[in-house]
């Protein structure tokens, strides 16, 4: 069984000619060995920088100049806040992100939010959302290039089934 977030480093270096994943996965390792022709409509949520409640009223995102930031999600995040600036030092967890907090591992972390009751239950709030998130096909770029018909009809039958549905 692979996990669904090694999915993409899988199809990027051709231990499989095509997959789905989350558009996370795909922004996170930006491979350029992919090609993502379809998204799916599915699993859709958002990445999301929260905060404890409590800091709302002393932590102005836009003073920021160095934050700590826990994630899974290193690159994607390091990326998202040079763009403004902000030098982040990602400490990377691969769970439990809304206890780092709480422990004093961080103030602020980047995670996947759907309802948004997890991060409430552990006292954090949304204060910016990074990406929305959902399920895309991806393939090998090098498969398309060299097996195009039978990519293609995978494809075309995602496309399809993506369709009927909605």
């Amino acid at each position: 069984r692979v996990r669904a977030f090694d999915v993409a480093t899988f199809v990027a270096y051709g231990g499989a000619q095509l997959g789905v994943v989350g558009s996370d996965a795909i922004e996170e390792f930006n491979y350029t060995e992919l090609y993502s022709p379809l998204d799916l409509g599915i699993g859709k949520c958002r990445l999301s920088v929260a905060v404890p409640k409590a800091d709302l009223e002393t932590d102005a995102p836009d003073k920021w100049s160095h934050i700590r930031v826990a994630t899974k999600y290193p690159s994607l995040t390091a990326r998202h806040f040079a763009k403004r600036g902000v030098q982040a030092e990602c400490i990377k967890l691969n769970g439990a992100m809304e206890i780092a907090p709480a422990l004093g591992l961080v103030r602020r972390i980047v995670d996947l939010v759907s309802s948004g009751a997890t991060l409430k239950a552990n006292g954090l709030v949304e204060v910016e959302t990074i990406l929305e998130v959902s399920s895309r096909l991806i393939v090998n770029r090098s498969a398309f290039k060299t097996r195009p018909g039978e990519v293609e009809r995978w494809v075309e039958s995602f496309r399809n089934a993506v369709h009927s549905k909605g």
